[in-house]
């Protein structure tokens, strides 16, 4: 397959759906073999069973022993980006450290052990994508922890830039995408959710898995592309 990536390898970390599965499709497309790699390998294999051009892989971004044991079975790798994240929503008195915790670690640590462990495996030429989101720029009273690890993964993007240069890195940073996590709503109260959104949005629509798959390739092709926060939002934090 010719492409961008073509002769490249690129691992993606995250679920079998959603934002991950749209990097993962995209990627293959741009011509990278690709490594799909999660807490749960049986339902990443399922997800992939009919797509060539891609391999699953277990790793936990919240053990270092794992992240070791993954970079050793793939030996070297192109491009590295991390989706993982582990939400702490709700208001200060609500809180509980234990889910805040989780947030850092997936989001914030689980990345940093990666950079440690696969970036002696990443050539010069490659990158490293972690993801931040809106809540960073957008404050909001009800996304306190949300906000504050988005932030550190930004600021974590930044100084694995300047430490692991020359490869690249970079942090995505989507607004409201489509990708299933709102159908908890229901279908009223999402359909709600979203008219409020694009009425206040500048890009007057909701972002989907798509938008963000195809910013993830930009910031992995971008040879003059480090130390940024790529936006995906539509312009919300501007409303």
């Amino acid at each position: 397959m010719t492409g961008p990536l073509k002769g490249k390898t690129a691992l993606v970390i995250g679920r079998g759906g959603g934002i991950a599965h749209a990097i993962v499709i995209a990627a293959r497309d741009a011509g990278a073999d690709v490594v799909a790699a999660g807490r749960d390998k049986e339902s990443l294999a399922g997800a992939y069973a009919d797509e060539p051009g891609i391999t699953t892989e277990a790793v936990d971004l919240t053990d270092e022993a794992s992240i070791a044991a993954l970079g050793e079975r793939l030996g070297t790798v192109d491009h590295v980006v991390s989706t993982a994240s582990a939400r702490a929503r709700g208001l200060i008195a609500d809180l509980d450290r234990d889910a805040v915790r989780l947030s850092f670690d997936t989001k914030v640590i689980g990345p940093l052990m990666l950079a440690k462990h696969l970036s002696p495996r990443i050539p010069a030429s490659g990158s490293f994508t972690l993801f931040s989101g809106v809540a960073a720029a957008k404050i909001a009273v009800g996304t306190l922890a949300v906000a504050i690890t988005n932030g550190a993964a930004e600021v974590l993007a930044r100084s694995l830039a300047l430490e692991l240069a020359p490869i690249r890195v970079n942090a995505i940073s989507p607004g409201v995408i489509d990708t299933g996590a709102w159908d908890d709503f229901g279908e009223e109260g999402k359909s709600e959710y979203f008219a409020r959104i694009r009425a206040r949005n500048p890009a007057q629509r909701i972002g989907t898995t798509d938008d963000v798959a195809n910013a993830v390739l930009f910031a992995m092709t971008s040879p003059f592309l480090t130390g940024e926060t790529v936006h995906i939002d539509g312009g919300e934090p501007l409303s």
